[in-house]
């Protein structure tokens, strides 16, 4: 492993920039029960600056979601009978994909053998880079020999348990984790997340340890908000390592803000969006990587 890379930072925006230049993020997602986390994917994706956004989500979903964000825009997917994203949506995605800059799923997605299989699908065949998280992981895990030479740029994100699930093993000791880490980003050519106090961010080569962030953010829905940073800032223009990489500090510098305002026992993953700007003007100024 060489020395820790320094932070990357997004290039300054040019005066006469628009909407298309930054961008254009699909975050597929969201399940009956579930599809508050796939809106949280959402608007961390329009706060770390993406240009345009667009959430994939069952059409029984499609009102509620709307509602409570009106810069991002809806993609409704066919559903199954328990409101999960249906075997049918593959039709549509294979149609639209070509559209987006950067992919994300998991959010709230569900578990199902069709979920299993669209997942494995876009893994394997988008050419797009792809941000894979929660449910999304478990599909992955599902199919137990995940392709180690997808068409495209993949970020994995898991939490501890996610990572012991795709790995096939449970019994994998804290200790051995950050080994196996680099192991599996550097046998799959991705980038992989995994998420916990000093989050480790590895592509198999270079490692580094996060150290923004606090035990507040323990709390549900704030690996989404990861998602759509992370998404976000690859539309931008940032390599996916560089992506992961700031997008996790930025990540735990919004917790951090937000827990001196509200204090860790009470800060709820909304809170990490809402402090998304103040964090990013908190970095220093905006210069090339």
């Amino acid at each position: 492993m060489t020395a820790p890379p320094p932070l990357p930072r997004l290039l300054a925006r040019a005066a006469n920039s628009h909407k298309g230049d930054y961008g254009r993020a699909l975050i597929i997602g969201g399940s009956r029960g579930m599809s508050g986390a796939v809106a949280l994917a959402g608007m961390a994706a329009l706060r770390a600056g993406a240009g345009l956004v667009t959430l994939g989500l069952p059409e029984e979903c499609l009102a509620a979601i709307a509602a409570l964000e009106p810069s991002y825009m809806t993609l409704p997917l066919r559903q199954d009978g328990a409101g999960r994203i249906s075997q049918e949506a593959h039709e549509i995605l294979r149609e639209r994909a070509g559209c987006y800059t950067c992919l994300g799923v998991g959010p709230g997605l569900g578990r199902s053998n069709q979920l299993t299989e669209l997942v494995e699908w876009m893994y394997d065949t988008l050419p797009q880079p792809l941000v894979v998280d929660a449910d999304g992981l478990n599909a992955l895990a599902a199919v137990q020999v995940v392709k180690a030479d997808p068409a495209g740029p993949r970020i994995v994100t898991p939490h501890p348990g996610e990572f012991r699930r795709l790995v096939g093993r449970d019994d994998a000791a804290a200790g051995d984790m950050q080994a196996l880490a680099v192991q599996w980003a550097a046998d799959h050519s991705a980038v992989l997340v995994l998420k916990g106090a000093s989050t480790l961010v590895t592509d198999g080569t270079q490692l580094v340890r996060n150290q923004t962030g606090n035990p507040g953010m323990a709390t549900g829905g704030s690996g989404d908000v990861l998602t759509g940073v992370i998404v976000a800032l690859v539309c931008q223009g940032l390599s996916p390592w560089d992506a992961a990489h700031l997008g996790v500090y930025v990540h735990g510098l919004a917790g951090d803000l937000a827990a001196k305002k509200l204090g860790q026992v009470s800060m709820i993953a909304s809170d990490l969006v809402r402090y998304l700007p103040q964090a990013f003007q908190q970095l220093e100024g905006p210069h090339r990587p």
